[in-house]
């Protein structure tokens, strides 16, 4: 039996809410403590019999952390970073140059415009497709070239849907390896590792954390393989490694995740259904509505809810939505999502030149208000318009 099947003896909503409780600690207390330390003192023969030697590779409060996370993706070793981008580039960065990889068209824009600079100047090769469709993928294969690919869902900000168990079978055909980022879904709604993912990745900033204090990344392993022990050998040398009081922030904001998580996925799908028919909206784009592309993917692949994220489409263009943006009262105007507040964004505004996102879309991060409050606040800005 592998790790990966006795990992969860408990169910997830457990999980978190004891997640101050490991094994490993000295204190009794229910809060344990933070090791702040960035050195360890050696034994008398010269050897560390604790276990630790410095900070930069490991820490007791992140080991901690990393404990909790690997048991909610139900893997075998996770990895903590100081941010999400630190953790999805330490695995683009234990690649060799000349490997080929393939990421989706539409995804989170700062890791796109990494991939199209800094990791094609150090030789990786970069293709992006329309991932929830396998014939594109395939066809964008390099056989014994493409060692990666790297999968969105739901993806930001048009909140398609990939199939993560088609998508393993494909890359494993040709000894490519995925990994799935799973911001949007979290555990409590989508485990990718076992649908087929080699690797789940999460800008733990978002929900892990849920508010809005806290920067880190994380990487879930389904086995140490020889390539993931690069990827910890990339976070050791390049000094990536998460700071022990915000690993114990986020341990504290991990308690609250299975609450805060379906919460926004009740109130996206509220809203969602709310304006789908609106006259100032064209379109509302979230994987609970039937009549969204991959609705029926999104209800084998989703358990307990489709997230608290989505997208609107305003009637009059460009303009129209910035100024819906402009009259929100209750929603915040701000970058990122997954906190206990709801957040709005005109996405094109900041991705800027070469965004494929519609110039008249609104990105919705739904957090834990009052969702009547929250629609009367869209309704009131769409009036404006």
């Amino acid at each position: 039996m592998s790790k990966r099947q006795i990992t969860t003896r408990y169910k997830l909503a457990t999980l978190v809410a004891q997640a101050t409780h490991e094994a490993g600690t000295n204190s009794t207390g229910i809060i344990p403590p933070v090791h702040l330390s960035t050195t360890y003192q050696r034994d008398a023969d010269n050897g560390y019999s604790s276990g630790f030697s410095y900070g930069r590779p490991d820490n007791p409060t992140i080991r901690h952390l990393e404990s909790v996370l690997t048991k909610l993706e139900e893997g075998e070793e996770a990895l903590a970073f100081g941010s999400g981008m630190a953790a999805a580039t330490a695995v683009f960065q234990s690649l060799q140059p000349g490997d080929h990889v393939i990421a989706p068209r539409v995804m989170y824009w700062s890791l796109r415009n990494w991939l199209t600079g800094m990791a094609t100047q150090w030789g990786l090769q970069v293709s992006f497709v329309t991932m929830d469709d396998p014939a594109a993928l395939e066809a964008e294969i390099k056989p014994g070239i493409t060692r990666l690919i790297w999968v969105e869902t739901p993806a930001n900000p048009l909140w398609s849907i990939t199939d993560i168990q088609c998508v393993s079978e494909i890359a494993h055909a040709v000894g490519a390896l995925l990994v799935v980022d799973s911001t949007v879904a979290t555990p409590v709604l989508t485990k990718p590792l076992l649908l087929g993912a080699d690797i789940v990745m999460h800008s733990a900033s978002k929900y892990l954390n849920g508010h809005s204090d806290v920067l880190a990344g994380i990487l879930v392993a389904s086995e140490q393989s020889e390539f993931w022990l690069k990827i910890k050998n990339t976070r050791t040398s390049l000094g990536g490694i998460l700071s022990p009081r915000d690993a114990s922030e986020l341990i504290r904001g991990l308690r609250t995740l299975h609450l805060r998580v379906r919460e926004s996925s009740l109130s996206a799908l509220v809203i969602a259904r709310h304006f789908e028919l609106h006259a100032g909206v064209s379109s509302v784009l979230y994987p609970g509505l039937p009549n969204h592309p991959g609705y029926e993917l999104a209800r084998k692949q989703m358990t307990g809810g489709f997230g608290g994220m989505l997208s609107l489409r305003i009637k009059g263009g460009e303009l129209s939505a910035i100024k819906v943006a402009a009259e929100v009262k209750l929603w915040k105007r701000a970058t990122s999502l997954g906190g206990v507040e709801s957040l709005i964004e005109h996405r094109a505004s900041i991705e800027g030149a070469g965004t494929p996102v519609p110039d008249d879309l609104l990105r919705l991060s739904v957090g834990i208000e009052a969702v009547e409050d929250l629609i009367s606040d869209l309704e009131a800005a769409l009036a404006s318009i």
